[in-house]
Parts: C-alpha cells; sequence; structure tokens
C-alpha cells in the first residue's frame, strides 16, 4: 500500500519547480513594493545631497537673482546711459563671437544707438530693413536730443519707437541685463538707444528647420502625408488647420532651468476632462531639469511608473493621430526642437492601433488590428515557447513534428536558451545596426546580414534550421507594431520570457503572462486603466479595442477619459 503511495508521489525536480513557481511571483512582489516605497522615500533620488552647504555659495556663483533662474548679471538693470549699459552687454556675452552689436547714430540728432542679435537666429531683413534703415535714414524728427536724456521724458522716446517708427509688430521692454541676454541668445533683437531706460527686444527667432514631410517612424499606406517638424510654431500651426475649433486650447509653459524651451499643451476645452488638464498642467510645473532636449525627457519626468517597462505616453509624429486623441479628450503636449508630440492619458490598446484602421472600411481595419494583436504575442512568447516545449514538454508536440525538430537539431552543441539567444542577439544587432548605418545601405546590410550569418550558423551545425523559422516569424511579428516604442518594449520582455522557459518550463512561460498581465492591470496612465475597457470591464467601448466597428456605431466618446462632451455626432 505505501509503495503505491510513494510511487504517486513527485520526484524532486518537481517539487522544486513547484517551490520555484510559488516563491518566484512573491519574491518579485515584495521587491517591486520595496522599490517603490524607496522611490518616494527619495533613495534613489537622480541628484544626490552635496557635501557644501548652500550657504557657502554666493548667489552669482548659484546663478540665482530676481527676475530670472540662472546667470551672474541677474541683478543688474540697465540704466539709460549708452555708454555704462553697452559695457555691461558686451561684458554678458563676453567671447560668443556670433553674437553681434551694430552701433550708429540717429538721425537728425546725436543719439547713440546699437542692434544687438546672434547670427543664425534672426531674420537679415528684419534687422536691416525695420530696425537700422528707420532709425539711419528717417531719425526721430518728432523729439529733440534733450528730451531724449531727461528722465521725465524718456518715455515719450518708447512709446515713439514702438508705435511709430519702427514696423515691426512684437516688441516688449525690459530693464533687466539677464533678459536681454536671454532673449538675443534666444534670437530676439536687441535695441540700446542712449537715454531709453532699458531697451526693446524686437521680433521672434527665425531658425532654419525643414519642410513638413510624412513621418519616417508611422508609414502609411492610406492617411496625410505630413508630419510635425522640429518647429513648435509650425506644429501648432498644423494643429490649428485639422482643428479649426474655437474650442482648441493650447496654453505654454517655458521648461528647463538652464537651456530654456517652449513647450505647448493642447486640449478641446469642451471635450477634455478638467482634471485631466489640471493633472497634465501640474506634473509639467513640477518638472525639475536644466533642459528638455527632447520630448523623451517630459515623457519619462510626467509618467505615472518610472519601473514599468511599458510606455504610459504615447509619442507620434502624426497630427491626424493627435486630431483623433484630442477629440477623445486626451490632452497633447508640444515641446520646441522635436517632431514627436506626446499623447496622455494612453492604454495598451492605442500602442496596437493605426490610423490606417480607420480610413480603411471596418472589416479590413478590424482584421488588421486582430492581426497586430496576434504578432505581439508571436513576438512576446514564440522564441520562450519554442524553448519549453523543447527542453521540457516535447510530448505536447505532434509526433511527426518531433521528429522533423529532433532530425534538424541533430549535431547542434548547445541547449535551446544558448541556441535561441545566438539568433536572437544576433538579429537585435542586425536591427540596431540598420538603424545606425546609413540609409542607401542599411536595407541591403540587415537583409545580406541576416542571410549570411542564419545559412552560416544552420551549416555549422551552430543552430538548427527550425530555429531559425522561428527566430525570423519573431522578428516579422514584431515590425507590425505600429509603435516603435512598444514593440522596443515586448523585444525586452522576450528575453525575460526566454530565461523563464529555460527555468520553468511551459510552467515559467504561464507564470511569466500572468505577472505581466497582473502589471498591466495594476499599472495606469493619469489615472486611466493602462488595459481600459478590458479592466475595467465595458462591453460598450469594445467597439473600439481588438475590433473596430463600423463609424456609424461608435457614437460615443470612450468614458475612460471622461469626457464632458460624450456625444461624437454633436
Amino acid at each position: 500500500m505505501w509503495s503505491t503511495i510513494v510511487s504517486y508521489v513527485p520526484e524532486w525536480p518537481i517539487w522544486i519547480q513547484a517551490f520555484l513557481v510559488f516563491i518566484i511571483p512573491i519574491g518579485i512582489t515584495l521587491s517591486m513594493r520595496w522599490i517603490n516605497a524607496a522611490i518616494k522615500r527619495g533613495s534613489f533620488s537622480r541628484s544626490k545631497q552635496s557635501s557644501i552647504s548652500s550657504k557657502d555659495i554666493s548667489p552669482a556663483a548659484k546663478g540665482q537673482g530676481e527676475g530670472t533662474e540662472t546667470g551672474h548679471y541677474a541683478n543688474i538693470k540697465l540704466t539709460g546711459k549708452y555708454n555704462t549699459d553697452l559695457t555691461s552687454v558686451k561684458e554678458s556675452f563676453g567671447l560668443n563671437a556670433d553674437v553681434h552689436i551694430r552701433e550708429f547714430i540717429i538721425r537728425g540728432t546725436n543719439t547713440r544707438a546699437a542692434v544687438i542679435y546672434t547670427e543664425g537666429l534672426v531674420d537679415q531683413d528684419l534687422v536691416d530693413d525695420h530696425l537700422i534703415t528707420p532709425l539711419m535714414l528717417e531719425g526721430v524728427p518728432l523729439l529733440k536730443q534733450e528730451g531724449f536724456l531727461h528722465p521725465d521724458n524718456a518715455h515719450l522716446l518708447s512709446a515713439y519707437l514702438q508705435d511709430q517708427l519702427l514696423p515691426v509688430s512684437l516688441v516688449e521692454e525690459t530693464k533687466s541685463l539677464q533678459e536681454l541676454a536671454v532673449g538675443v541668445l534666444f534670437g530676439k533683437n536687441a535695441l540700446l538707444v542712449d537715454g531709453l531706460p532699458g531697451a526693446l527686444l524686437i521680433g521672434a527667432h527665425n531658425i532654419k528647420t525643414r519642410g513638413i514631410n510624412e513621418p519616417l517612424s508611422e508609414g502609411l499606406l492610406r492617411g496625410p502625408r505630413i508630419g510635425f517638424t522640429e518647429q513648435l510654431s509650425d506644429n501648432t500651426g498644423i494643429l490649428r488647420r485639422y482643428g479649426s475649433d474655437q474650442s482648441l486650447f493650447i496654453k505654454k509653459y517655458e521648461v528647463g532651468s538652464r537651456i530654456k524651451k517652449d513647450l505647448a499643451i493642447a486640449y478641446i476645452q469642451d471635450i477634455a476632462d478638467p482634471n485631466l488638464v489640471a493633472e497634465v498642467c501640474k506634473r509639467i510645473e513640477e518638472m525639475d531639469m536644466d533642459s528638455m532636449l527632447e520630448s523623451g525627457y517630459v515623457e519619462q519626468l510626467i509618467e505615472d511608473s518610472t519601473l514599468s517597462p511599458f510606455q504610459q505616453v504615447l509619442n507620434t509624429e502624426r497630427p491626424d493621430r493627435v486630431m483623433g486623441a484630442l477629440l477623445e479628450g486626451r490632452v497633447a503636449i508640444l515641446l520646441d526642437g522635436t517632431p514627436f508630440v506626446l499623447i496622455v492619458p494612453v492604454t495598451f490598446s492605442m500602442l496596437l492601433q493605426s490610423p490606417e484602421d480607420y480610413y480603411e472600411r471596418w472589416i479590413p481595419g478590424t482584421f488588421l488590428r486582430v492581426l497586430r494583436f496576434m504578432a505581439a504575442m508571436l513576438a512576446l512568447l514564440a522564441p520562450a515557447l519554442y524553448i519549453s516545449f523543447i527542453s521540457f514538454h516535447p510530448g505536447l508536440i505532434p509526433t511527426k513534428l518531433v521528429l522533423t525538430i529532433i532530425e534538424t537539431r541533430t549535431g547542434v552543441p548547445f541547449p535551446s536558451i544558448i541556441e535561441v539567444l545566438i539568433m536572437e542577439l544576433s538579429i537585435e544587432i542586425l536591427r540596431e545596426a540598420g538603424i545606425r548605418l546609413p540609409k542607401p545601405i542599411a536595407p541591403a546590410m540587415g537583409i545580406v546580414g541576416g542571410l549570411i550569418i542564419g545559412q552560416a550558423a544552420v551549416q555549422a551545425g551552430i543552430i538548427s534550421q527550425f530555429l531559425v523559422i522561428v527566430v525570423a516569424v519573431t522578428a516579422i511579428s514584431s515590425f507590425t507594431i505600429p509603435v516603435y516604442s512598444a514593440g522596443l518594449t515586448l523585444r525586452i520582455l522576450r528575453f525575460a520570457a526566454m530565461f523563464s522557459a529555460a527555468i520553468l518550463g511551459l510552467y515559467g512561460v504561464v507564470m511569466f503572462f500572468l505577472l505581466v498581465c497582473t502589471h498591466l492591470a495594476r499599472l495606469s496612465s493619469f489615472g486611466v486603466p493602462y488595459v481600459a475597457p478590458a479592466v475595467p470591464y465595458h462591453m460598450n467601448e469594445w467597439k473600439d479595442f481588438v475590433i473596430r466597428a463600423p463609424l456609424n456605431m461608435m457614437r460615443m466618446r470612450p468614458k475612460m477619459t471622461n469626457p464632458i462632451d460624450d456625444d461624437r455626432k454633436k
């Protein structure tokens, strides 16, 4: 009797597998809680406390002062005395060879003036025709020189210059040397006039940018061929053209404590949830970095969970995709200097959706979307399933297929995990090299490199022919993801799935998939559940989830964004 019972007791490897299946999720959960708690306590803060007290540093050395955040000249005011102000201006710019100072005398007077501008950032015609020409050729006939120098009449000169003499649209006064220096370095023209208590900042920057072209990262067969550019004013203009609605609001900020850039948020006022707009504004105002070189900086500073491998902010180059998101009650974030616009909040299904789904009829649109969901699963789990079936569960494979696989693996000296790693790493290296190489030779290198490496590895007996098929299907499946960042996330998680399969077999793959699903269910983006409308379940919103229902059936906007106006047909 006892021998019969003992015969049914699993062997020790099964007990170890069961223990690991039980303890690994608990360990991961406890580790994530500890890391999140440490982040909230500030243990992983980007900036460490200095051993030098802030009291030991002078305000000038810290770049602090009244009126601005940075610079040694923050407290210096312009006096209205030409020689003194011009000397201060020259000292503030130092050895900057691209900053030019053009001195001259205003016609009809002995009043000296100077135009300061940065080469390459200003419109030279504006400087010559609308600043220097009116002052040198027309002069100031209505005011006498002694009136300029008298403190009580100094405002008359400023008003006359702005209202009657200078034919430019953007003019502002400043009495701060720091504001003058920042304005000139940002592409404005500064005008100093003897007797004028301050300076005039004239015009806006005129940076040469590329034309409006088709987006490179999101190609479509059917749809607009317009993409955003690096110029913020061009991008807001493109949005205005797409959404000629007075409810489209664009709010601007200045971000970066040292290198300042313009940032804008766009939303439709009578659709977007005011609480969502307020949360976006709050997170933008709380960003604390010396510069925002690209919208990726903004994305990482405002996302909900920094430790999650999944992106919680969508980036896109397509204006039509941004406008479609705004019409759903979302908010767009535009940064000067980059063509990538951020959209919040985002859900996982949005990463697998393409604008082309809505431009085609609903049947092909649904087919393509379902195909992408299937391709995403293959890109994530195909190598892991290969490892688990070959190493742990060959009995689950049909007999004829097993015999074929055994025949192709004859003479392969490595276990399946090493075999898969060799091929996957080779593919990833080829993919990265194809991105970095010059465009004319990148496609040829990718194709020839893949064929040569795969064929040579098979002939050398390092890998099996069946694995080449698996890796090729996996690579092709990852190319179907419309958003590059989302495809990159699946490529990284693929390696975690492979190691789980190598340790626990099919149990490991299942546990890995459940852990990913649990993490997605707990993740949110600006208060919106990441896997909505699946969790929480909203049947009405499944019309635009895995399938794409006919447009006349998608009458209501998604409830997940809590729109003010939820009717699309109003």
